[in-house]
């Protein structure tokens, strides 16, 4: 039996958070030229705890409003608010108590910036997507991609006190990943959507087409993900990692749109998830390898 304690735990949705964390420890990374001093890693590290609070706080908030939904579905169905062991208040409640300590966090130690870019984030995020997109365009992960796009240029925020077309760039590529990776998780939980109610795109235009898009949007991160060196921000060695890994998802994407099948949109899924972690982390070693 799980205790209260571990019910929280499980609202903020430990693996998302540590992926927002991450991507935000690389544009914090990134804004800091050479190897960074104490000064900087405790920033980071401030910084870091900050977002993880507040997008903990989105998190929960999220299984809030959604925990009608959620019940419906087997991948969401174990939700402590799905299965009714946290009752509304207690939910709200821890949300509104993390995201208020993360901001204070952001605010009085890292700078007024960050902390609000980060509730802006929180916004987008727990209301503008998960109350109004979600449920009422199919376009709701193309759109809502910008607040989980946000966490480089939070990080990048942190470190220089702005926002730079460095940060910009990081941005654009989880923005341009996010459809697809979503999309392909989708088409092989298209009937959990389904009962759901949610106007995934899938459910509203159909397989075939959900696949065309996930091709498309595959080519055109290809190209975004080269804007790293073509800025100057990398080097060859991050060059080489994004071309085998997005010539891996658009292998998939095209896979995927020629012969369908749940076990390629599953592999397609997981694949995307090695795509972003590791051409981040292709960025990071090239950083320190070439700076």
């Amino acid at each position: 039996m799980t205790t209260h304690w571990q019910q929280f735990y499980a609202l903020t949705k430990p693996r998302v958070v540590q992926l927002i964390v991450f991507c935000a420890l690389i544009g914090m990374v990134l804004a800091v030229p050479g190897l960074p001093g104490w000064q900087d890693v405790r920033l980071a590290l401030i910084a870091c705890a900050g977002i993880w609070l507040v997008a903990g706080a989105a998190a929960a908030f999220n299984c809030l409003v959604e925990k009608g939904i959620d019940a419906k579905m087997r991948r969401t169905a174990w939700r402590p608010t799905a299965k009714g062991e946290l009752n509304d208040w207690q939910t709200l409640t821890f949300a509104g108590v993390l995201c208020a300590i993360g901001c204070w966090v952001l605010y009085a130690w890292v700078n007024p910036l960050t902390m609000w870019l980060t509730l802006a984030t929180f916004v987008g995020y727990a209301v503008i997507y998960t109350v109004i997109l979600k449920p009422l365009t199919p376009q709701n992960i193309v759109i809502g991609g910008a607040s989980g796009a946000m966490p480089p240029v939070l990080g990048w925020a942190a470190m220089t006190g702005d926002v730079g077309p460095e940060a910009l760039i990081l941005f654009l590529i989880i923005f341009l990943w996010t459809p697809p990776h979503f999309w392909a998780l989708a088409l092989y939980r298209v009937e959990d959507y389904r009962k759901s109610g949610l106007p995934m795109l899938p459910v509203t235009h159909g397989n075939e087409f959900t696949r065309l898009q996930i091709l498309l949007y595959t080519l055109v991160l290809f190209a975004a993900c080269l804007m790293p060196f073509a800025y100057g921000m990398s080097s060859w060695l991050y060059l080489a990692v994004a071309c085998v890994l997005s010539a891996g998802f658009t292998w998939y994407g095209f896979r995927l749109w020629r012969e369908y099948s749940d076990a390629l949109a599953r592999k397609t899924f997981r694949f995307s998830l090695i795509h972003l972690s590791a051409l981040f982390a292709a960025l990071l070693v090239d950083h320190y390898l070439f700076f």
